[in-house]
């Protein structure tokens, strides 16, 4: 029976790792997990922030996630959209979600990322 996501996977293209870094810790505060020795040689990282995972896999035919996109929930969605936008990351709002608040921006690769949070 399924109970949980264990991570997600988006793609990036060769040589991104260092871009991937400076978004995902930087600008999202997510830390740099260490890939498995068996896994290393393939490129990219691995990333996590609480019980999220985000893995960024090397794909050599890259085209990027423009409607696929995990769907993360944060606290404070006012100062984390602030927090991005101070970054130069682009805050796309979105009312249609009923209940919740939320916004869309791009990683520096281009895959799309959603952020929301439900109405107290």
């Amino acid at each position: 029976m399924l109970h949980a996501i264990d991570h997600v996977q988006l793609a990036a293209p060769p040589g991104s790792e260092t871009q991937l870094r400076a978004y995902y810790v930087d600008v999202l505060g997510m830390t740099e997990t260490p890939k498995p020795p068996g896994l290393a040689g393939r490129g990219g990282c691995w990333f996590e922030a609480g019980d999220v995972r985000l893995h960024l896999g090397i794909e050599n035919d890259f085209r990027p996630a423009r409607k696929a996109h995990p769907g993360l929930r944060v606290r404070d969605i006012e100062a984390y959209a602030d927090r991005l936008d101070a970054h130069d990351a682009e805050v796309t709002w979105d009312e249609s979600l009923p209940g919740h608040r939320r916004f869309y921006s791009e990683d520096p690769v281009g895959n799309r990322l959603e952020f929301l949070e439900a109405w107290a």
